[in-house]
């Protein structure tokens, strides 16, 4: 059993002032931490982009327990083009919904659902909170044109555990008490335009090779093999990146190095706001 943790998803955004706003004040998130990079990651964090981008975490808690999201801000990046990949992420905090009319955000009906999109699109479904102490965030929706064939994936190769499952839907996880991944099939070919993502999970160093080596048995695909990434001031992480059979982008990173790289830096909120009075969209 690979022992994953379920750490985070990225998401491109184009203007990090309206997106702070976003997911600070309306869905009720903190900033975690911010770093800025001169250039291009070279395990594409940022995409397929070298120019100079940052990376701000946020969420409900510290990476160390809760799952958060990853906001990648490329320079000179306004907008993404949106594909029908990612499905949405869900979360359980009634108090969304009051702060989204307070603040006049606009919130929409998927079916019976609420949800909200972010400034550049992304969907997130609000639903009541079941806890005051669990993690908010409850799955992240990823879309998939055959189920069966990505079960065989997630489940068969990478080895999360299958929590319940319809037609055309599963709930997945490495532990009962992480966010869920949701795999849902779609009729249509799935397209991942220039705003699809990565999710992210932290397993010990000693695991990384197990997955390259499985991975390669299987004739799956391997984005960037096993490198080094440095943070500048902060610590370095070792990462593996795939693509599942959808072309979804799985990072899993060393539990070790990322448990030092991931701890929350109270002048984040501070940094970051120093860096968004510069963007040209505030000028």
């Amino acid at each position: 059993m690979i022992p994953g943790r379920a750490l985070h998803y990225v998401l491109k955004i184009g203007d990090r002032a309206k997106n702070i706003h976003f997911f600070r004040n309306i869905l009720g998130m903190k900033v975690l931490r911010h770093e800025e990079f001169t250039e291009g990651c070279d395990a594409q964090c940022n995409g397929p982009y070298d120019n100079r981008w940052s990376k701000t975490m946020i969420g409900y808690g510290p990476e160390s327990d809760f799952f958060v999201v990853e906001l990648t801000y490329n320079y000179g990046v306004k907008s993404y083009e949106l594909g029908n990949d990612f499905g949405g992420m869900t979360i359980k905090d009634g108090e969304i919904l009051s702060r989204a009319k307070n603040l006049n955000y606009p919130v929409s009906k998927d079916g019976e659902r609420d949800v909200l999109l972010s400034p550049d699109g992304y969907k997130f479904f609000i639903q009541a909170a079941e806890s005051s102490t669990a993690d908010k965030v409850s799955k992240v929706t990823l879309h998939c044109t055959n189920l069966k064939r990505s079960l065989d994936y997630w489940n068969g190769l990478l080895e999360m555990e299958i929590n319940s499952q319809e037609e055309r839907s599963a709930l997945l996880s490495y532990a009962v008490n992480q966010a869920k991944l949701e795999l849902k099939e779609i009729a249509e070919p799935l397209n991942r335009a220039k705003a699809y993502g990565r999710i992210a999970f932290a397993v010990p160093a000693n695991i990384q090779p197990e997955i390259d080596r499985k991975i390669k048995a299987n004739n799956e695909t391997i984005l960037t093999p096993l490198i080094s990434l440095d943070t500048p001031g902060k610590a370095t992480v070792q990462v593996i990146i795939l693509a599942d059979p959808d072309g979804h982008e799985i990072c899993f990173v060393n539990e070790e190095g990322f448990s030092e790289l991931s701890k929350v830096d109270p002048a984040s909120d501070q940094e970051l706001e120093k860096y968004i009075k510069k963007d040209p969209f505030q000028q």
